[in-house]
């Protein structure tokens, strides 16, 4: 029998691709986005269809059975396997050419779907099929489960937009199908003209969501053309790897508009879809409030469609003829593009339920014929009912195809016992009502056992035969579809132990928002996977390696992991998947737990101590009064475990609180608009967070000056306070939870509004300190005492008039102010201000220490290269340049050549008659 190892050495020797049967890259395959874990042999990623045929020739003479894999999104554990994984995104990921005149375009199955209708997009055509996972879902996982999207009811499915296909077996045979027998495997058009009255019969009264099993065999009759690619498209790797596709194009809408229409309840909806296709729209998306939770922008009601036509007119035409309780028609793409966030979001959002408990799939996209919906809804929250179980449905209601995460208990033996009592009553349900336990995202090891209830034996013995025609010695996905494994064996979360942190880790459901290839918008997740392309730096990547380790089969060094420690190693602590991951995964903070253990006993890291312990050493400096003699010695020395290829920020010669009154005395209300009528002054606390008071103390200054202006009264914390946000950042929570206590008891029980400056420490303060410290009822007074600069003169001047500085801005939005605080306030200051422009999203790459810490500084450049540093060369001449952040100020200066300032120091300019000082330009 072969071995892994010889496997792996036989496989390296036969291809020019990637081969990896290390903890790491298994680890990283052994889920997908469903609720199972099978752990591979070793992962492969070929560079070509010849790598392909290698592998699948190499593997079958071994007898290891090979598992294609594309974006890993696969709802039903298809993507996952106890074999070889193939990563066909790594290298085979090409849009090879598109034919605009015949609307065709040829790809390779790695490609992102969103790629594609990006580079035909100027043609005026898309590729119609459109998953919520557009962003990171492949054509290959795609055509592999027959996906289909909102636009279904316009362009159909993907099997309804694919004309050829080049297929590899396993064993290394090549097919290439299209339409007739050419190309098919041996024994197939046998096994297909001995079974015509049973293909006529016992597939008969499909519609157009039928995707369970084999669902588009019937495509093989002759009175359909014989459409073997078709018949292919859903096959879930079971069959073949795709690695090419000629793929159909559709024409683009020049002006869709969005019919949001609004229903007492999910039931009126439901029944309401169906006898909206007369009007031909492009979707029909169906939500209940359950799932929306206070999203605005929608018209009255209690569940909604989501309706887009070709044009206003259309949608407005819809309207009229549609007998909803409310209504809104949109036409503006950005509004409509944040109200189609809400639904594609839904996929994570519905994992949350309301009170904070997880739900998850295994019933995730049935789907019956759209007259039937309104019907099939109501049975269907009746039998959560009867099984004391609540879920969030929603989904293509024009196609009768509804997605809900339920909330599962998949642990306890009693749960998972419920789970299979629940599958089989609603695998019947579903049958009753003629629809099909699929409609979207396949069978996988979720359904494919209950095919029988829908299809027959006979069918399904039939699905058997076709095969073992393209797959005589089984080795393709084994265990899917055909002799498939029990729906409830392989749970993934059987491995993890029963802990707070397993549960936390466990949130991640692989939906895989953090793979997302798009550049350019407000969010920030996941920057170092923007960077590398790398799965294990993406958020899914670092909680797959956690769940490994905590399982202990793969990964088996516990917190000692070398394998998990690399992978967080490029972690930014950026927090942009807490805001961005639609569960809410807080990568950040997992990290900070997993260095607090990785480290415990040991000698750290030379970082975790100078960067770490940064403000005791400003603190001590600044006791010594030795800025200036630290400020040489950082331009003549290297400092022991930082970077070489960056200098060290200069020191301020005195802090802010030393400077404090001095500087305010006599400052008043200044020379610009006073705080108008309002209520009594009221007293805040600004707070002096390390990098304010030690490093740019301008920026404290300038925020008593303009709190003062707006007739507040500005004090300082007691004693001496710290956030301990640089401690938390490497790992040293015990150190961390000393000074937070501290901090605690020297601002004492009631700290009235705090003004925090830093949006990093703020964003500690409010989440971070009260998940330190639970029982310190004081922990959860200051959090909600936090407020940023923005946000106190907002609540507590709110009828101030900032000076007009009437210019554009560039700049920065921090990652814990996008992620943690939120910007509204923000953006109404600057409007105010007549501040016009966006600032960047994405990161600035710094990241507190991490741009500081060996081995990073070339990731930390391309981070800032995504968005922040165009956005900089794009901004007029006459820009101001913000960052609230000391991180984003040090990054723009440091690569940008441009002077960055906190928006309390533009609006204090402006108190003197100013209009803000703009950005020195140099090399951006």
């Amino acid at each position: 029998m072969t071995t892994p190892g010889e496997l792996e050495r036989t496989l390296r020797a036969e291809l020019r691709g990637g081969v990896d049967f290390g903890a790491a890259a298994r680890a990283l395959m052994t889920m997908d986005a469903s609720n199972y874990r099978r752990v591979p042999v070793g992962v492969v990623a070929p560079r070509d269809a010849d790598d392909v045929a290698a592998a699948l020739r190499v593997c079958a003479a071994a007898g290891v059975p090979v598992v294609p894999r594309g974006g890993g999104t696969s709802i039903a554990g298809q993507a996952t396997g106890t074999g070889v994984v193939l990563d066909l995104t790594r290298h085979l990921n090409a849009l090879v050419r598109v034919d605009p005149a015949a609307r065709l375009a040829v790809v390779q199955p790695g490609l992102v779907l969103d790629r594609l209708r990006d580079a035909v997009r100027p043609y005026g055509l898309t590729f119609g099929p459109d998953p919520s996972t557009h962003s990171r879902c492949t054509l290959g996982g795609m055509i592999g489960n027959n996906a289909c999207g909102a636009h279904s009811v316009a362009w159909g499915t993907t099997a309804d937009n694919v004309a050829e296909l080049a297929v590899t077996a396993y064993g290394g045979a090549a097919h290439r199908i299209g339409t007739g027998w050419s190309g098919a495997p041996r024994g197939l058009r046998e096994l297909v003209e001995g079974n015509l009255a049973l293909l006529r019969t016992g597939m008969a009264g499909g519609f157009s969501r039928r995707i369970s099993g084999y669902g588009g065999l019937d495509a093989l009759l002759p009175e359909r053309g014989v459409q073997l690619a078709r018949a292919f498209c859903g096959s879930e790797g079971t069959l073949g790897v795709v690695t090419e596709a000629v793929v159909r194009l559709v024409e683009l809408p020049p002006a869709p508009a969005l019919a949001v229409l609004g229903y007492g309840d999910e039931s009126a909806a439901a029944d309401a879809a169906a006898g909206l296709l007369a009007y031909r729209p492009l979707t029909v998306e169906g939500m209940a409030r359950d799932l929306v939770r206070g999203a605005a922008g929608l018209p009255r009601g209690g569940a909604w469609l989501f309706v887009e036509t070709r044009d206003e007119g259309a949608a407005r035409e819809l309207v009229r003829g549609a007998d909803a309780l409310d209504a809104v028609v949109v036409a503006d793409r950005a509004a409509q593009r944040a109200l189609w966030r809400i639904r594609e979001d839904a996929a994570g959002t519905a994992t949350r339920l309301p009170g904070g408990d997880m739900a998850w799939p295994g019933w995730e996209d049935c789907a019956v014929p759209p007259a039937r919906l309104g019907a099939y809804l109501r049975e269907f929250r009746a039998l959560l009912a009867r099984h004391g179980l609540r879920g969030s449905p929603y989904g293509h209601f024009g196609e009768g195809c509804v997605h809900v995460r339920i909330d599962f208990d998949l642990v306890s033996p009693q749960g998972v016992a419920r789970f299979r009592a629940f599958s089989s009553d609603m695998a019947d349900l579903v049958v009753s009502h003629g629809g099909s336990l699929s409609g979207e995202h396949g069978d996988g090891q979720a359904r494919a056992e209950l095919l029988p209830r829908m299809y027959g034996a006979e069918v399904v013995r039939l699905f058997g035969a076709y095969k073992d025609v393209w797959d005589p010695a089984g080795g393709m996905n084994p265990g899917m579809l055909v002799r498939p494994h029990r729906l409830d064996e392989n749970l993934r979360f059987a491995a993890l132990p029963d802990s707070a942190f397993a549960a936390e880790v466990a949130r991640c459901v692989g939906v895989a928002k953090c793979r997302s290839a798009d550049a350019g918008g407000a969010g920030v997740m996941c920057p170092s996977y923007r960077v590398t392309g790398e799965e294990r730096h993406s958020t899914r990547g670092r909680a797959r390696l956690l769940h490994e380790m905590l399982a202990g089969e793969v990964v088996r060094d516990g917190w000692r992991s070398p394998e998990v420690a690399e992978a967080l190693d490029l972690c930014l602590g950026c927090k942009g998947c807490l805001s961005d991951c639609p569960v809410g995964v807080d990568m950040a903070s997992y990290k900070a737990e997993f260095l607090h253990r990785h480290w415990a006993g040991r000698i750290r890291p030379l970082a975790h101590y100078t960067l770490g312990g940064l403000p005791a050493w400003l603190r001590l400096i600044a006791r010594l009064r030795g800025a200036g003699a630290a400020n040489a010695l950082a331009r003549r020395i290297h400092v022991p475990g930082l970077t070489r290829e960056r200098s060290l920020p200069e020191l301020s010669r005195a802090p802010f609180t030393r400077t404090h009154r001095r500087t305010t005395r006599g400052a008043g209300r200044g020379p610009g608009p006073g705080p108008g009528p309002g209520p009594a002054p009221l007293a805040v606390t600004l707070w002096p967070d390390t990098f304010t008071e030690y490093l740019a103390p301008e920026a404290g200054h300038a925020a008593v000056r303009v709190l003062e202006a707006a007739g507040l009264t500005v004090g300082l914390p007691a004693g001496r306070v710290c956030c301990g946000l640089t401690y938390l950042s490497t790992g040293r929570l015990d150190r961390a939870r000393e000074v937070l206590r501290r901090t605690l008891a020297a601002v004492g029980p009631d700290p009235g509004p705090v003004v925090v400056l830093e949006p990093s420490c703020a964003a500690a303060l409010r989440t971070d300190l009260p998940a330190l410290l639970p029982d310190d009822p004081r922990a959860e007074g200051l959090a909600a005492a936090v407020r940023t600069f923005a946000e106190a003169l907002a609540q507590y001047a709110p009828h101030w008039r900032p000076p007009r500085l009437d210019r554009p801005v560039t700049g920065q939005t921090h990652c814990h102010q996008h992620a943690v605080l939120g910007d509204a306030a923000d953006r109404l200051l600057r409007e105010r201000a007549g501040l016009t422009g966006e600032l960047s999203g994405g990161c600035c790459g710094l990241a507190g220490n991490f741009g500081f810490e060996p081995g990073h500084h070339e990731v930390s450049v391309a981070c800032a290269q995504e968005q922040l540093l165009p956005s900089l060369r794009a901004a007029p001449p006459d820009a101001v340049v913000q960052a609230d952040g000391f991180s984003c100020r040090t990054q723009i200066a440091q690569l940008g050549g441009v002077r960055a300032r906190h928006l309390a120091e533009l609006l204090a300019d402006g108190l003197d008659g100013g209009r803000g000082e703009p950005g020195g330009r140099g090399p951006v």
